[in-house]
């Protein structure tokens, strides 16, 4: 029984790097351009180019992406809406990578995620950091994100007894379903706070939930704001609003096939 559930996530976790790949708007427009060129029609070669004109624009407009972000992400609360003390913060990984030519930690802008943990572990807010997240990768599967980080958090001076890691996990599913013996033998009926990405929050809380672990949400690293209107935002394009559909993408595809699969 073990090995079969093995199996099945290691196909689905191959299968969710290759639908990643297929549902980037890059990829789509690549693929109508390259369709365009095979075209003898002329008049629908003529308007193949322009609805990958169209695509490019739509995919880098900040105020289109922003008005959908706004309606996905899970809105950040303050810090003192938060209850008084929680017996850990969860982060889950994601947020870094080991660069052996420099022999150090990198890491992305989902650091957020971690440094907000720091600073509510900082301020008493929770007593322990709690990082789930082992290797992303299926060309490198001994690259674990969860060691690396705990060692990272010890150089900050924060004692080892105050730091628990989970490093087998692939995807978010996996994050929850092997932190929660962990946090049961550790806290049992322990109260705890979720530390992630404000647009990866929704499925983040979902598949906690789902394995029985109940946490308060405290988004980070959020990508939309307020709704603007000035000329620039409405028009303009930006080619970083363009790769940020990725992860809008990606969340929205992942949490509706983390539903069918009663992930969530």
């Amino acid at each position: 029984m073990l090995f079969k559930f093995l199996l099945l996530a290691d196909v689905f976790f191959i299968l969710s790097k290759i639908l990643a790949f297929l549902i980037t708007p890059l990829i789509w427009i690549l693929g109508l351009l390259i369709y365009s060129f095979i075209q003898k029609d002329e008049r629908r070669r003529r308007k193949i180019i322009l609805i990958s004109i169209l695509l490019i624009y739509i995919f880098s407009n900040p105020f289109i992406f922003n008005e959908c972000m706004r309606r996905w992400e899970v809105p950040p609360i303050k810090e003192t809406e938060l209850d008084t003390k929680y017996d850990a913060v969860i982060v889950p990984g994601g947020l870094s990578f080991y660069d052996n030519e420099v022999d150090r930690v990198q890491f992305g802008r989902g650091n957020d995620r971690l440094m907000q943990a720091i600073h509510l572990y900082k301020k008493g807010r929770a007593s322990k950091i709690f990082f789930t997240g082992g290797s992303g990768s299926i060309t490198f599967p001994e690259m674990k994100e969860a060691p690396n980080i705990r060692s990272f958090l010890i150089e900050l001076g924060i004692p080892d007894e105050d730091i628990l890691i989970e490093s087998d996990s692939k995807n978010t599913r996996e994050n929850a379903l092997f932190s929660k013996p962990i946090l049961e033998e550790n806290f049992p009926g322990g109260k705890f706070v979720l530390s992630t990405s404000a647009f990866h929050m929704r499925r983040a809380m979902g598949c906690f939930e789902k394995v029985g672990i109940s946490a308060d949400a405290y988004s980070t690293d959020r990508y939309s704001g307020p709704s603007r209107y000035e000329p620039d935002f409405l028009f303009m394009p930006s080619h970083d609003i363009f790769f940020n559909w990725n992860n809008l993408i990606h969340e929205v595809v992942g949490y509706l096939i983390y539903k069918l699969a009663g992930y969530i």
